[in-house]
């Protein structure tokens, strides 16, 4: 059989070309994609290069037709270009059969397809043979080509007056008249030194090594210089140079100026203008950021901290000082004394007597601006001070320079702000300004901070008050607690813990939680926690308790307010007990093998919603320990709370032996296990009720 159109191949001698050994010789070998296909599209013959085109294997591809293992675009192309030749009995070809795959490097190739009939001896046709060839480096070569016609194009087009060409070395050949104009050098000069030479001294050297690079590179040449002119002056121009390549080679470089001196002239002024609003762009900056900092601040050594990293980064101080003002005692409190070391004040305190900056400052209600030790020394022996005392002063400091800032809230003087610097300071009216807006900030983060340090006092002594001192000791019962404040920044909150001995010998135990922080939330635990002592001592069924307790809670705490607990009622030596829940978390039952049990009781709602409240029985065994928990010990803001409590049963099977058997040590197990690698946000309260196990003699 033979692939000819025309005239037959004559046989050699033992030789036919249908052989197959010959043909899957010249198929394997060769390094195009083959493929022989019937008239009915199917594949008879390929070879592997083709079978890595399509991407199937080789003797999936045998027997079938394209659309059964190939891509859709491919199998279209095949089956056109063979209905073409069993139609036209000619060969296929031409650029609509060239197709582009991605190979298992991830690189694509582009392959060019040929169709050519196969015909018998007696010329009639029986198959259709497929020849693919690699022409991806042609393709490339196309791409860089047409890409290199488009930027001389539009170079050319974009800078057409002041074109200039060179041969690939960089050398200058042909003249350009555009450019001698303008930088007046002769014909011989340009084509002797080129462009090079009119460009500034300072600026040559490395004009010339960017474009050497370039040159080495066969990159892109962009650059700005100055060019000497013909009246001897210089102007600034831009400069673009591209290569053009011709068969994979650098033919020439074709370059174009372009004069910007007018857009750097525009630039400098605007510039100009831009200094002279930087420094009020800076401060606004300075402020915004000191301002956003000390809104963060929540305690008076917080702020201090702020005003010292202010005062060294944004005023380049020395020395920041800040003090508050005691009224009683008719002096400044410092703050942070390292921030004024040689005043002459008794310990912290510097009376408002005393001549310096923040006493000025204070007294005078207004700042205080010394850029010098002689400014300094007149302006407080024009309040009173001292001149001899205060001479002494700045020649025994390194101090230079001095800022005094009052720290007024509402007209009202909180204290003082002292900058120092260790040179001479020209304190501007912006900076004046300035300053003054800084102060203001300052007072109203340290009026916040006062403010917020006096309500954690009272929150915390509050809390702390409504807490038990003491957990009750009872034989045939052991009772731990723990509570971690997760608080940030000192602030309380209202989770709270009790258990007391019933009338009967029996034992109440219960973990609440008020939804919130500070006062508020103590107090509202505080109510909560009386109420409940009460009503258990007169009713101490847990289903009555609660039912008392949302009749409390309608009648003294907000609709927003949201409570929850735990309360449970034990019975020493037993264990027999009875529960009731008001949408708290199920208590741990941990028995002596350390295996957890999470009560499946009714978990109810919190206090104050309309329902019926219910108790069931809830059993700790002798050797078992119950463990009643608040949500911060299982729930946080990466953790919901089914995983909490997951995650909790999990670390209760981590437990060794000895810590189960200690309830003490079990709930340092917990809440050590449970917070680690999570930011704590929410208090954490434990209560163990551990039952002893029976000894042989009970």
């Amino acid at each position: 059989m033979s692939a000819e159109t025309s005239v037959p191949r004559p046989r050699e001698s033992g030789v036919e070309i249908s052989d197959a050994g010959l043909l899957d010789g010249l198929i394997l070998q060769s390094p195009y994609a083959f493929a022989f296909l019937d008239l009915d599209g199917r594949f008879q013959r390929v070879n592997g290069i083709f079978a890595q085109v399509a991407g199937v294997p080789a003797e999936d591809l045998l027997g079938r037709a394209p659309g059964e293992v190939l891509s859709a675009d491919l199998t279209a192309v095949i089956e056109s270009a063979v209905h073409d030749v069993a139609e036209t009995g000619r060969t296929v070809e031409g650029s609509d059969l060239r197709i582009r795959v991605r190979s298992a490097d991830g690189a694509s190739r582009h392959w060019a397809l040929t169709f050519s009939p196969v015909h018998d001896d007696e010329r009639v046709l029986r198959a259709v043979v497929l020849v693919g060839v690699d022409v991806t480096e042609s393709r490339e070569t196309e791409e860089q080509l047409r890409r290199s016609e488009e930027r001389y194009r539009s170079l050319v087009e974009a800078q057409s007056q002041l074109v200039w060409i060179t041969s690939p070395s960089g050398a200058v050949l042909e003249d350009a008249p555009q450019w001698r104009a303008i930088t007046g050098q002769g014909l011989e000069e340009y084509l002797a030194h080129g462009w090079i030479e009119a460009v500034h001294p300072d600026e040559r050297a490395q004009t010339e090594e960017a474009w050497r690079e370039a040159l080495r590179g066969r990159t892109m040449f962009e650059w700005n210089y100055r060019v000497r002119t013909r009246a001897s002056g210089y102007r600034h121009f831009e400069v673009r140079a591209v290569p053009i390549m011709r068969h994979g080679r650098v033919v020439e470089w074709v370059g174009a100026n372009t004069d910007v001196t007018p857009q750097r002239e525009a630039e400098e002024m605007r510039g100009r203008l831009t200094d002279q609003l930087g420094a009020a762009a800076l401060r606004t900056a300075r402020l915004q950021g000191a301002t956003a900092v000390l809104a963060e601040a929540l305690t008076v050594e917080q702020v201090v901290q702020v005003i010292i990293d202010v005062g060294r980064t944004a005023l380049a101080a020395d020395r920041s000082a800040v003090a508050l003002l005691d009224t009683e005692r008719a002096a400044l409190k410092l703050i942070n004394s390292g921030g004024v070391p040689e005043a002459p004040a008794q310990g912290d305190e510097i009376p408002l007597s005393h001549s310096s900056v923040m006493t000025l400052a204070v007294n005078s209600r207004r700042p205080v601006f010394a850029e010098s030790p002689q400014s300094l020394v007149s302006q407080l022996v024009e309040a009173g001070g001292d001149r001899e005392a205060l001479t002494a002063f700045t020649a025994g400091t390194e101090e230079r320079a001095w800022v005094g800032l009052p720290l007024l809230a509402a007209g009202r003087a909180l204290g003082a702000l002292r900058f120092a610097f260790t040179r001479p300071q020209k304190i501007s009216q912006e900076d004046g300004v300035f300053l003054e807006a800084l102060a203001g900030q300052c007072a109203l983060a340290v009026e916040r901070a006062t403010l917020f340090e006096r309500e954690h006092r009272t929150a915390e002594t509050l809390q702390q008050s409504l807490l038990p001192d003491s957990l009750p000791v009872v034989p045939g019962l052991t009772i731990a607690q723990r509570f971690r404040s997760g608080s940030r920044h000192v602030q309380v909150g209202g989770d709270w813990y009790d258990a007391f001995v019933l009338q009967d010998g029996r034992v109440a135990v219960v973990v609440g939680d008020v939804m919130g922080k500070g006062v508020k939330a103590a107090a509202g635990m505080g109510r909560i926690r009386n109420a409940m002592r009460a009503l258990a001592l007169t009713n101490p069924p847990p289903a009555a308790v609660l039912t008392g307790l949302d009749r409390v809670f309608e009648a003294t705490e907000e609709e927003e307010q949201v409570t929850t607990l735990a309360y449970m009622v034990v019975e020493p030596g037993t264990g027999e007990g009875t529960l009731a829940l008001a949408g708290h978390p199920p208590p741990l039952l941990v028995s002596p093998q350390g295996v957890p049990i999470l009560c499946d009781g009714e978990p109810g709602t919190p206090l104050g919603w309309p329902t019926s409240r219910r108790q069931f029985r809830f059993c700790v065994p002798p050797g078992h320990t119950a463990v009643l928990y608040s949500d911060g010990l299982v729930e946080n803001r990466k953790r919901g709370l089914d995983a909490g409590l997951a995650e909790l049963c999990s670390v209760v099977t981590e437990a060794p032996p000895e810590v189960i058997g200690s309830p003490h040590m079990l709930l340092d197990f917990l809440v050590e296990r449970m917070l680690a690698a999570y930011e704590q946000d929410d208090d954490v309260t434990v209560l163990a009720i551990h039952v002893p196990p029976a000894t042989k003699s009970d």
